[in-house]
């Protein structure tokens, strides 16, 4: 039998097997057949008939190799492996040439690796799998030029994972935070790691310079004075001057690129510095005093961790193109007026739209947008309110989306209906409590404002274009009986709507996360595929 051997990564779960299978059989030129077994047994398959093997080992996520040789390892293997070689103790200045010279091979990873090239640089509520991006764009046989977009783009994995493939993307999200960071993932990919090593050795150096005579740069001193005294209430005297300090010595970095990059390191750090109450979503004070020092030195360990995981990746993957990527600061559900020019000319959607009242998303990140200037703490309420899958609402607006609900409430699904209105009843007695007592009205908010994204997103796709959402079923209580919230069927009843054909759904077991944000993890999430017809 003629053909390309290819192996599946040993470490895989059986819903990335299906990935796998389906992006193979999506770019091969030939029949995929199993070797060593059945369809869920093999770990070896072959492409019948003749296939370009560069272009399969470039663009494949799940596979170890691509036929045989010394260079048989898939380019994904290869940039995943860079990890190891950032974690292996080698000095700093030695590493692009020790990832060149040993060519990755030593360092292949036995486990699932999510944290390689830019995609480690900073923790995010609802972050999704690179390689589940990758896969996708495989799926949909994206050509090279396709453009991708990611409406609720969070800390960036989609467009990264475009530029990466070389593809053009285009991102929004309303949370500036989630925009700064998604813009340095992808500006760091085209950084030299010679020159990123170079200004990682000139930080340290400058964060050990102390100016005799002189008062240390206050950059925190050129905030508002509200957003001055919402600081001093969260984070303790010493650990604010040394904060400043980090973030007067990054500001003397000479490329604009780069203090991005070590922002989003210092930005990473804050809530662990903090007096927040490191693994609680609600605004909750701990006392916390930091010995001198430790600060900065945690901002060193973060910045250290982050150049050698990049500069690793970078150095291996040179001599290959990046895609272009754009990101806004946009509310995904008026889409259509941020990208006017894209309007019927996106070629795949690839997203993870937030839980329904899961998460209050600008709280969680509001020491950040404070501290870099982003978001005045004044504007939080008000940005917060407008952020689809909000959860704090007041009597008033509650009683408002309430009327818009029973106003509007046939432009969504019966069965989308009927829960909203169980969820209701249950939770009318007078023993609810407030948070409870508004989440019907939360929920017909959610569901009318996916409906509004999900009529953006088929304006903006071209005549048979694709769409993959990514999300997971909530739970709740309502009138003391469990409720649960099947969101993954109700978005798809949404989107059958507003004029998508629904091509298929897999379900995928999730990891057990391990961030601070693992309490609030759903157990298992769906993979949807949507299509705007021809």
């Amino acid at each position: 039998m003629t053909g390309l051997t290819c192996r599946l990564k040993e470490y895989i779960q059986p819903f990335e097997r299906q990935l796998a299978l389906q992006e193979l059989r999506a770019l091969a030129s030939g029949p995929v057949v199993p070797i060593d077994g059945n369809e869920t047994t093999a770990s070896t398959f072959r492409v019948v008939g003749p296939s370009d093997a560069t272009a399969l080992r470039g663009a494949l996520a799940y596979w170890f190799s691509v036929g045989d040789g010394a260079n048989r390892l898939t380019d994904q293997l290869r940039g995943e492996a860079t990890l190891g070689f950032a974690r292996n103790g080698v000095a700093i200045e030695r590493l692009t040439t020790e990832v060149v010279r040993a060519r990755v091979s030593s360092k292949l990873p036995n486990k699932r690796c999510l944290r390689y090239a830019t995609h480690g640089l900073h923790e995010y509520r609802g972050k999704f799998f690179p390689q589940l991006v990758r896969a996708l764009m495989n799926i949909a046989q994206l050509p090279n030029d396709a453009t991708v977009l990611d409406p609720m783009c969070g800390s960036g994995t989609t467009l990264a994972e475009a530029c990466l493939s070389g593809r053009r993307s285009l991102g929004l999200d309303m949370n500036p935070l989630s925009v700064f960071v998604t813009n340095v993932k992808c500006q760091a990919l085209a950084l030299n790691p010679e020159k990123l090593i170079v200004a990682h050795v000139r930080l340290q150096e400058l964060l050990d310079k102390r100016i005799e005579g002189k008062r240390p740069a206050r950059p925190s001193a050129a905030l508002p004075d509200a957003d001055r005294a919402y600081l001093a209430r969260w984070f303790a005297p010493r650990t604010m001057e040394e904060l400043d300090h980090v973030e007067a010595t990054i500001r003397r970095l000479p490329s604009g690129t780069i203090r991005n990059f070590y922002r989003v390191c210092l930005s990473n750090i804050l809530r662990a510095v903090s007096c927040q109450k490191n693994d609680d979503l609600r605004i909750r004070r701990e006392e916390t005093e930091l010995p001198a020092g430790e600060t900065i030195a945690r901002f060193r360990d973060e910045a250290l961790r982050s150049t050698r995981t990049v500069a690793a990746f970078l150095a291996e993957r040179r001599r290959n193109s990046l895609g272009d990527h754009v990101v806004f600061e946009a509310d995904a559900r008026r889409a259509t007026v941020a990208l006017p020019e894209s309007v019927g000319g996106v070629d795949a959607v690839i997203t993870s739209p937030p839980y329904a009242t899961a998460l209050p998303y600008i709280d969680t990140d509001r020491l950040s947008l404070v501290y870099l200037g982003l978001l005045p703490r004044e504007a939080h309420r008000t940005r917060d309110t407008l952020m689809i899958g909000n959860r704090e609402i007041t009597t008033r607006w509650r009683t408002e989306q309430w009327a818009f609900y029973h106003e509007n409430k046939s432009m969504l699904p019966r069965s989308t209906q009927a829960l909203i209105e169980r969820i209701d009843r249950l939770n009318r007695p007078e023993t609810v409590g407030f948070r409870r007592r508004n989440l019907a009205a939360l929920l017909s908010k959610y569901f009318f404002d996916m409906r509004q994204v999900m009529q953006q997103t088929l304006m903006l796709l071209r005549p048979g274009g694709v769409m993959f959402f990514v999300v997971g079923n909530n739970r709740t209580t309502a009138g003391n009986q469990p409720v649960e919230i099947r969101t993954t069927d109700h978005l798809i009843e949404v989107a059958k709507g507003t004029g998508f054909r629904v091509a298929g759904s897999m379900s995928m077991d999730m990891l057990i996360s391990r961030d601070i944000f693992r309490r609030n993890a759903v157990p298992s999430e769906q993979i949807v595929r949507l299509e705007k017809p021809q």
